[in-house]
């Protein structure tokens, strides 16, 4: 299938690392941490941990960790939507087709649950056709996009001559929440809000650019390393310390079976500095600079996250004869997928 445009969307408000940490400060979130954990807070919001500035949807960022669950479901699907549909609009646009050329709509998230659908709020926003095909992906965490770019492969392969578009949008801000648990720590610290659309056909786009040779890997035995889990009515994210680890060793799986086609370059999903820095061994000699400029510019959006990257690194160079882009994201399952971006 043949990309025919890439459009990314974040909220307007931003903040650095240390404006977080000033937040922190001013929060009654501090009587009900340990000391042990402010001091681990105020380490990793002043220190340089590769992210300068994260965005966020949810309104008041100050009093998050302060929201009930009910609150935290309404700004998820108050926000999820129009943050989605900004991309979409963008991407639509990029592509010269109008919302009521759509025949269908792929949505990814994982930072809150509506039913009906994500897609149900974002047609009825953008107009598109009550015929076209709505469908969800949800619960697949970070690594979302890449499925959900596979699904609209199979979708144009029964459908040749479908306009298809792909979101994956994230308000992580809906689904933060703070303890005294290490990996919940790091969580804050590291998660922030965007979407990223994309718009597909069976025929060439303006960049000649395809989508082709997917692969997906599942550790289930691993799934409790990297999940979400419900407390109190909220999501809370398990991040296990050997998740860099992990991550690296799934994704040298798929490298290694990645065939003998060139890669000219790999785009990675961002998904923290540790994480990058296991990565880069594995795909050398390929580096990741588009994966850690995008991690620096807005923390890790979760499923979005690797079509940023992609975006990034479109600026830089474009696959052509001499190897394609080689994309990979990972997340809860545990699971990692990959696909190839090329001419």
């Amino acid at each position: 299938m043949y990309l025919h445009s890439l459009a990314t969307a974040v909220p307007e408000a931003t903040f650095t690392q240390l404006q977080c940490w000033d937040l922190v400060e001013r929060s009654d979130i501090r009587s009900r941490l340990s000391r042990r954990t402010m001091l681990v807070l105020r380490s990793i919001l002043t220190g340089e941990h590769g992210i300068a500035a994260r965005h966020f949807a949810a309104p008041d960022i100050g009093r998050i960790f302060d929201r009930s669950a009910d609150e935290l479901n309404a700004s998820f699907r108050a926000e999820a939507p129009a943050l989605a549909g900004r991309a979409l609009l963008l991407a639509l646009e990029r592509a010269g087709v109008r919302p009521g050329d759509l025949d269908a709509l792929i949505l990814c998230t994982c930072t809150g649950y509506l039913c009906p659908g994500l897609t149900s709020y974002v047609a009825e926003q953008l107009g598109i056709r009550p015929d076209a095909v709505l469908h969800d992906v949800v619960g697949l965490g970070c690594g979302a996009a890449i499925p959900t770019l596979r699904a609209a492969s199979h979708l144009l392969s029964a459908q040749p001559g479908a306009t298809v578009a792909c979101v994956a949008v994230e308000v992580s801000s809906a689904a933060f929440f703070l303890d005294d648990d290490p990996g919940v720590i790091i969580s804050a610290c590291l998660f922030s809000d965007g979407a990223a659309a994309t718009v597909w056909r069976s025929t060439p786009g303006p960049s000649g650019l395809r989508a082709f040779d997917f692969a997906s890997l599942h550790l289930p035995k691993e799934r409790d390393k990297l999940r979400f889990e419900q407390r109190g009515g909220k999501l809370r994210n398990l991040l296990d310390r050997s998740v860099p680890e992990l991550a690296a060793g799934a994704v040298r799986r798929l490298w290694d079976a990645r065939g003998a086609r060139p890669v000219c370059g790999v785009v990675a999903h961002p998904g923290g500095r540790d994480v990058i820095d296991a990565l880069e061994p594995v795909v050398a000699p390929h580096g990741l600079a588009a994966t850690r400029r995008t991690l620096s510019a807005h923390g890790n959006m979760s499923s979005p996250s690797v079509l940023f990257a992609l975006e990034e690194a479109l600026k830089d160079q474009s696959p052509g004869p001499d190897g394609d882009f080689w994309l990979v994201s990972f997340g809860a399952g545990f699971s990692a997928h990959t696909c190839r971006i090329g001419a």
